[in-house]
């Protein structure tokens, strides 16, 4: 065990620098372009959700991030601004789009892992606090560059950082081996099941969320998600649901101290940080780490915007509920996927 948690340390210390390097030159795109909070917002959710994918990529695999993660980072804000002004064809969109980076696992691990790309901008999305940032905004074709160009930024900073880490650093990326692929008997196909239950739970999400939550539906949308995302089964996925909302009571508890001992400004942003690398130290042990340093990180980010996070919190942890219901209820009612059953 210590050893293990030595070497997530090592890889949590790989991703944090990646991370800061990315924000740090979204905050010089931010000063000299006269951007918008939300840029540094997507900067950070890009480069600590594509880190992980990144770890053992080979050069093909990075190319090809090159190019799909900017176009879906872009266009990803398009689709934020179209939920901001007509929400039910922007929540549509976004169901879509979630369904069929998991449609697509049919075709083989190249699609999977273009399905996963199209997916982190579309999650980053949901972590941008649109309620809490300036009511002025860029021009949609202005706001997709600048997104596109951070997304560029991301994926650079990653490849250097574990570049100079594999190089230069104690342990190196060590892929794991692909089994042999199988096609599934299953009708319709696992794929077919699992894009199917995204979508029914996403869109229940999306109609809840609006319905009883107001603006903080991306909490109910998130949870829908993060719970069915790569569904290996109804025990998979419950266990997840039941993991992300212990993980955010926990997270609330330790919003609730921070916020109790007046942390603000700067301060807050540091301790984000520090947050989140915890968070990342510890998530190969359980999941419920992770989710109890998000919900506390964008506590701290919702308060450094201004909002009362900590008057918000219970709602959070409602919304979280919500959306774990959901997704456990779409995996277990709706076209259920055999454990063991998850191959294309």
């Amino acid at each position: 065990m210590t050893a293990k948690l030595i070497r997530n340390a090592y890889e949590a210390a790989l991703t944090m620098t990646a991370v800061l390097l990315t924000w740090g030159a979204a905050l010089a795109l931010e000063g000299a372009a006269g951007l918008h909070t939300d840029v540094l917002v997507l900067a950070v959710a890009l480069a600590l959700t594509l880190a992980r994918s990144q770890r053992t990529a080979d050069t093909r695999r990075r190319l090809t991030a090159l190019v799909l993660l900017p176009a879906a980072a872009g266009a990803s804000i398009l689709v934020g601004r179209l939920i901001a002004s007509h929400y039910a064809a922007g929540a549509a969109v976004f169901t879509a789009g979630l369904s069929l980076a998991i449609w697509i696992r049919r075709y083989g691990p190249a699609a999977t892992k273009a399905g996963t790309l199209i997916t982190l901008p579309l999650i980053a999305l949901l972590v941008t606090p649109g309620p809490a940032l300036p009511a002025e905004a860029q021009s949609g074709l202005t706001t997709w560059f600048w997104s596109a160009l951070v997304g560029a930024v991301a994926c650079c900073s990653i490849w250097l950082v574990q570049g100079l880490g594999d190089r230069f650093g104690p342990w190196r990326a060590e892929p794991a081996p692909e089994g042999p692929r199988r096609r599934s008997r299953l009708h319709p196909r696992p794929s077919t099941r699992m894009a199917l239950q995204m979508a029914s739970g996403v869109a229940a999400a999306f109609a809840l969320g609006h319905l009883f939550f107001d603006d903080h539906w991306p909490w109910v949308v998130l949870t829908a998600y993060v719970a069915a995302s790569g569904n290996r089964g109804r025990t998979d996925v419950l266990r997840k649901g039941v993991e992300r909302l212990a993980g955010a009571v926990v997270g609330t508890l330790l919003a609730t101290g921070v916020a109790a001992a007046g942390v603000t400004g700067h301060a807050a942003v540091a301790l984000m940080f520090a947050v989140l690398a915890v968070a990342l130290w510890l998530r190969p042990l359980n999941y419920a780490y992770w989710a109890a340093g998000m919900t506390c990180a964008l506590s701290l980010l919702l308060g450094y915007f201004g909002q009362d996070a900590q008057h918000l919190l219970p709602t959070r942890l409602e919304g979280i509920a919500v959306g774990a219901v959901l997704s456990v209820a779409s995996a277990w009612w709706l076209l259920p996927v055999p454990r063991r059953r998850t191959a294309a």
